[in-house]
Formats: structure tokens, C-alpha cells, sequence
């Protein structure tokens, strides 16, 4: 008798082939045979008219704090994730000595969008090294498969302590840091993730440890990943910032080991600069450097207060006001020398920015005082046209007068789906980018899947759906050395999601208060899914979590080499 089949779906295996009717049965967690299936089993799903895939592998998360307390990394496993990998941008939780917690979790909170509050109360600190930490983890029985990359932020502030966000290291601090990242390859990180992106900055506003990183720290450091033979890096590096292709087709090259930077979006200030990214692998690829883009395939928004505007961060003028309270930032935001150095700021935009000045798409979206709610909806542009006043004066003016309540909407990036097919139909870009457990008082992109499906294949016929699910599954997987998963074969883990194509996609944004100390996010929930099983056990089943408590993901450390 079978643990489980799941009969008469058209399983599309996400290795390209064509669909086909089959029933799928699975034993200890995985596929043991595929076809018209007469044995017993003791679960029995019919799946007559719905689609079967492997389930959605989602390279780009930060769910390295939230798993401490919800081992559910919800909403990612309700939108069709099987399997997720955190650490990326080299940002995380482990390894941290316990007098340097305050300061991990100050800095997490800030370059990733995080409550602080929800992070103080809520994270479980039951490790300081890397492999305890990966030990911790399979003790919170994680309902999706987790791979980790070894941060280099958390490395450097292991050993540097704070100045790893003032100076670069000495050589014996990178021997010692070194050791960290040898150690947690071997336990089994799924490699070794640093960034030099001009918008990771720290708490106080000071950079991001990994920043300060010269170049012969980061060669050495990747260079681990070349002396086991095993391991992916990540780097998160923007347009035009430090880390071009060139210089990472040398770590490439010199480790024999894949390179994957991020993000890739198109950018309506540098509408040409994201696929010449992407074309420039090309010639890497030929000289034997195995380089990739990590991709979005949904447009990039962010909702904010002028409180909280992560967006901005970036920007030289709002320098020393990352982590100010209310009245520091009023204060600054009535000032007119200041918005004369913020409007200045987009005449000669730096790269690597996320906001470049463009007013049209920035919208009102809910405001906290009666009288200004004919606002809502209308852009910045169009209301500063109505009052003939400068964009820039509407905009602080507006949050001024409601103490900054105001809710704001930015469309940022990937709004031209022309554009964004092409990124997405480069042979080097690989579908990922969801961010998903960061950033979470701004968007929810962690059903970048479910877009894929509803988006690109069933709306705008762009990519077939055996194509798109490959791209979102086996791709990804055996990029990142993943073994036995994002794919429907006999011997393969019994990942799967059960979808009605004609349905299939993710609602709009919703915003609840769930997290720890009562904190807010944004979350999206599915449509057109009936079911999620993560090694055989349904995890979802189209409105809730149906576990029940049973462990069904796995902690993965042991990777292709």
C-alpha cells in the first residue's frame, strides 16, 4: 500500500515536457511510480482537471529570523514554495555571539525592512555558530525545505564586532573569517552570500558590514566555496555598482564555482542596462565562468510612509535619516535647504538607487485625515499639477500634515512587461527575486510563482506552461545543486502543487498584525490553488495550513557538486 497517489492530474514535470494524465504515487516522501496506478494507498487525492507540478524553488528569501519563531515561513508555502533559500545579500542571523545579537537584529531590521520590535521579541537565539544554527533549525520542524548561504555581514560582524561596518579587515581577521565560512560550508550551507549594494545600509545608516569588504577579503572568502568544491555565490550587487561582470567572471573562474548576482529589474531610468547585464554573461559563459542574473517577473512596488521609506534610503539626502524618529525627520522634511538637496539629487541620479524622481508613479494611497481622502488613488504628479506646485512640495507637504501617516504607493521597477519578457527570456536569468520575508511594511512578492503562472503564461501567452514551470522549479534547483528536487521522476522528493490553470495567480496585498509584539506586514494569498505537499505531506490545502504539526521539510545540507 502507497503512503500517498494523487490521481488523474496533468502532471507537468518541470523538466519541459509536454503534460500528460497520470496518477503520481509516493512512499517516504518520494516518487515511486508514475502512470495508471492500481495499488491501495492510505491517502488518495483526486486531481481530475487540475495541473500537478513540482513544487515552486524560491532562491531569494529572508526568512533567516522569522523561522525562529514560524517555522510555517508563512505566506511563502501557502503561494506554492516547497522550498526556499535565506541568507541572501550575505544578511542574516548566524553566526552571532550573544553580546552582538542587539546589533544583528538592529542592522537586519533596517537593510531588510524588518520590525525591530517584532525581531526583539520574536527571534529564538538557540545557536551562535552557523551549524548550530542549521541544527536549531530542523529542531522548529520547518514546514518548506530550507537551504542557507553563510553570510558575509554576520561573519564580519562576528569577528569585527560594529567596526565591521567602519573599516576594512585585517589579515588575520580574514583568516578568522575564512574559518567561519569553511566551517559552514561544511556543515552544509548551500554556499557563501555577500552584497556591495549602495541601498544596504545598517542601522544608524552606516553600510552594511560586507561593504567594507576589499577585494582581497571577498576572494578569499569565495574562495572557500573553489577549495571544497562546492557551494553557490550569491552577491547582491545593483546597476553600475562596484562588482561588475567582469570581476565576478574572475571569482568564477578562479573557483569553478557558480556566480549568481541580484537584482536584476528593469529600470525606466536605465531601460537598456539590465539586459546588457544579463547579455554580458554570455561571453563569461563561453570562457568557462558559469555566471546568472536573478530576475523578477512581476513589477516591483513599494508602499511606505514618509515614517518608514525604505526607498529612500539610498539617497545622499537622506544621510543620517535611516533610523531618526518622527520629529528628527518632520523637522528635516519642512526644511527647504533639504528639499532643495532632494530635489537636486535627481539631476544627476547615482545607479543602484531604487527611486529616481519620477512622480507619475508614486501614488496616494490611504490617508489618515478625513478632508485629504479625494487623494487617494492620484499620483503626485497629477496633484501637484491641480495645486501648479513642485511635486516634491506636495509630497512632504501632504505626509506633514497628517504626521506621517500617509500612505504611499512607489511603482519602482518591471512595470513594462515588453521589457520584462526579454529579461526573462535570457538564457542567464534565472526567475527568483521575491524578497519574500523582508521588507514586509513595503510589498509582498513571495507568489512571484503564482504571477508567473497567472501573468506570462495564461494572461499574456508569452511562455508555455511546461516552459514556466521548469523555469520556476528544475532550473533553479540544479543551479543551486539541489538534488532530487523541481522535478516529477520516479526517485524524486514528492514536492509538488496542485493548481487549475484557468485560475491560478495571488490576490493584491493585504495588510495583518501577526507577527511578534503585534507588528504588521503585507502578505498576498493564492487563487486557483487546491493543494501544496512538501516530501509527500500536504502542507496547504487552497485556505489553510493542514500539516498538523508533522515534520515535513527538510533542513538541506548536502547539495550536487
Amino acid at each position: 500500500m502507497h503512503e500517498l497517489i494523487v490521481k488523474d492530474a496533468v502532471v507537468v514535470d518541470g523538466l519541459g515536457n509536454a503534460p500528460l494524465v497520470a496518477d503520481i504515487a509516493v512512499d517516504e516522501g518520494r516518487i515511486v511510480d508514475i502512470g495508471r496506478i492500481a495499488e491501495p494507498a492510505r491517502h488518495t487525492y483526486d486531481a481530475a482537471g487540475l495541473t500537478l507540478a513540482p513544487g515552486i524553488i524560491d532562491l531569494h528569501t529572508h526568512y533567516d529570523a522569522q523561522l525562529t519563531w514560524d517555522p510555517t515561513a508563512s505566506p511563502s508555502p501557502s503561494l506554492g514554495v516547497t522550498t526556499i533559500v535565506v541568507g541572501n545579500c550575505g544578511f542574516g542571523i548566524a553566526p552571532c555571539p550573544p553580546e552582538l545579537r542587539a546589533l544583528v537584529a538592529a542592522n537586519l531590521s533596517v537593510v531588510e525592512g524588518m520590525s525591530l520590535a517584532a525581531l526583539e521579541a520574536g527571534v529564538e537565539w538557540g545557536f551562535e555558530t552557523f551549524p548550530q544554527y542549521l541544527d536549531f533549525l530542523r529542531t522548529k520542524q520547518p514546514v518548506p525545505n530550507v537551504a542557507a548561504f553563510v553570510g558575509h555581514s554576520p561573519v564580519r560582524t562576528a569577528v569585527m564586532g560594529a567596526e565591521g561596518s567602519e573599516r576594512t579587515a585585517t589579515d588575520d581577521e580574514i583568516v578568522t573569517m575564512k574559518a567561519i565560512v569553511a566551517e559552514a560550508i561544511s556543515a552544509g550551507a548551500i554556499g557563501f552570500a555577500s552584497s556591495v549594494g549602495i541601498n544596504h545600509i545598517g542601522h544608524g545608516g552606516v553600510p552594511m558590514p560586507s561593504r567594507l569588504a576589499d577585494s582581497n577579503e571577498l576572494s578569499t572568502l569565495v574562495g572557500v566555496l573553489g577549495e571544497a568544491g562546492r557551494g553557490v555565490f550569491h552577491i547582491g550587487a545593483g546597476d553600475g555598482e562596484r562588482l561588475g561582470i567582469d570581476h565576478l567572471e574572475g571569482l568564477a573562474r578562479a573557483t569553478g564555482r557558480p556566480v549568481v548576482f541580484s537584482p536584476v529589474f528593469h529600470n525606466p531610468a536605465f531601460p537598456e542596462r539590465a539586459g546588457e547585464r544579463l547579455k554580458s554573461c554570455g561571453p563569461a559563459h563561453a570562457r568557462g565562468a558559469e555566471i546568472y542574473g536573478q530576475v523578477s517577473c512581476q513589477p516591483l512596488s513599494h508602499d511606505f510612509t514618509l515614517a518608514n521609506a525604505y526607498l529612500m534610503y539610498s539617497l545622499d539626502s537622506w544621510s543620517g535619516l535611516q533610523s531618526a524618529g518622527a520629529e528628527t525627520l518632520s523637522r528635516a522634511f519642512r526644511d527647504p535647504a533639504f528639499r532643495d538637496r532632494y530635489r537636486a539629487g535627481f539631476d544627476n541620479p547615482k545607479t543602484g538607487l531604487i527611486f529616481y524622481g519620477d512622480w507619475t508613479k508614486v501614488d496616494v494611497a490611504t490617508c489618515a485625515r478625513a478632508e485629504n481622502r479625494s487623494l487617494e488613488g492620484r499620483s503626485i504628479a497629477e496633484i501637484a499639477a491641480d495645486r501648479g506646485v513642485d511635486p516634491v512640495d506636495v509630497f512632504f507637504d501632504i505626509a506633514l500634515s497628517e504626521n506621517l501617516e500617509t500612505g504611499f504607493n512607489a511603482k519602482v521597477m518591471n512595470s513594462d512587461d515588453a521589457a520584462v519578457g526579454r529579461l526573462i527570456a535570457s538564457e542567464f536569468a534565472v526567475i527568483a527575486q521575491s524578497d519574500a520575508g523582508a521588507h514586509l511594511d513595503y510589498f509582498c512578492d513571495a507568489g512571484y510563482g503564482l504571477y508567473m503562472l497567472a501573468h506570462w503564461v495564461r494572461d499574456l501567452g508569452m511562455i508555455d506552461l511546461a516552459e514556466a514551470v521548469r523555469r520556476l522549479t528544475s532550473v533553479p534547483a540544479d543551479l543551486y545543486r539541489i538534488p532530487d528536487r523541481g522535478r516529477i521522476v520516479v526517485g524524486a522528493h514528492a514536492d509538488f502543487i496542485l493548481f487549475d490553470p484557468a485560475r491560478v495567480g495571488i490576490t493584491n496585498s493585504r495588510r495583518v498584525a501577526d507577527f511578534p509584539s503585534g507588528a504588521s506586514r503585507l502578505v498576498r494569498y493564492p487563487t486557483g490553488l487546491d493543494g501544496v505537499w512538501v516530501n509527500g505531506i500536504q502542507v496547504f490545502d487552497g485556505s489553510d495550513y493542514v500539516a498538523e504539526g508533522r515534520a515535513t521539510g527538510h533542513v538541506l545540507d548536502r547539495f550536487n557538486i
